[in-house]
């Protein structure tokens, strides 16, 4: 009788499987949500951090940028800083893509106002949001990629300056099939550095935009008279300062 008491008392201190197995399911579960949670966060704050620290240091390299090099087997990209570019190449670039650059947060709310009463045909992105999608996403026009894009763009503008801004804008900036800024195109198209670009010729690279594939600067066209009329009223209004030094 005592081993059969033993055994039995035995059996009662050991736990039942059905017992133990909820808190086991109810670990996973638990551990699944944690882990999950942790991955929000990661998805939300890694891109943050790293918008915030190309307001110091130049990005190696941009997804469309891959992209094309994956495509075409070679670009052509030379990065020259904003104090090496004549101030006309910032000035004609802001009065083609986005004249009140320096007067919004990163969307331009009076041109949203007339694409949607112009409909489709007529963009309303700034320099800003281009330097976002150029920068940190992908090309083509889908809802996640404007979502992500709006996310990211104050981000950028509270933690750049505009002459970063517009710096980088003018370095990632396709400017020909597999031509990449201006430090690129300015040898490109006209066998000369950026810093020795004139003020007709950085007209001419602007006015490439938004349509660098179909576009070319090599010859004067009346957007590019327009554009370097629009680069000397940004200059004399006032509306180029937040870039200059």
């Amino acid at each position: 009788m005592g081993i059969l008491a033993a055994m039995a008392k035995a059996k009662r201190k050991t736990p039942s499987k059905s017992k133990a197995a909820p808190r086991k399911r109810r670990l996973t579960v638990h551990g699944l949500r944690r882990w999950s949670l942790r991955g929000l966060v990661a998805a939300v704050v890694l891109p943050v951090l790293y918008v915030m620290a190309l307001a110091f240091v130049n990005p190696p390299i941009t997804p469309y940028i891959w992209s094309e090099r994956a495509r075409l087997g070679e670009v052509r990209w030379d990065w020259v800083n904003l104090e090496d570019m004549p101030p006309h190449v910032a000035q004609s670039f802001v009065a083609a893509e986005d004249a009140n650059f320096c007067l919004h947060w990163g969307f331009d709310m009076g041109a949203i106002r007339l694409a949607l009463e112009e409909g489709a045909n007529r963009g309303a992105s700034t320099i800003s949001q281009q330097v976002v999608k150029n920068v940190f996403l992908w090309q083509g026009r889908s809802w996640p990629r404007k979502a992500l894009e709006a996310v990211l763009t104050p981000v950028m503008e509270a933690t750049w300056s505009k002459r970063r801004i517009i710096e980088v804008y003018l370095n990632v900036a396709e400017l020909d099939e597999g031509v990449f800024g201006v430090g690129a195109a300015g040898p490109w198209y006209f066998g000369v550095e950026a810093r020795a670009l004139s003020a007709a010729q950085a007209a001419r690279l602007a006015a490439v935009l938004p349509a660098p594939k179909v576009r070319s600067a090599k010859e004067a066209s009346a957007r590019s008279r327009s554009i370097a009329d629009g680069a000397a009223t940004i200059r004399a209004d006032g509306r180029a300062a937040c870039f200059e030094s």
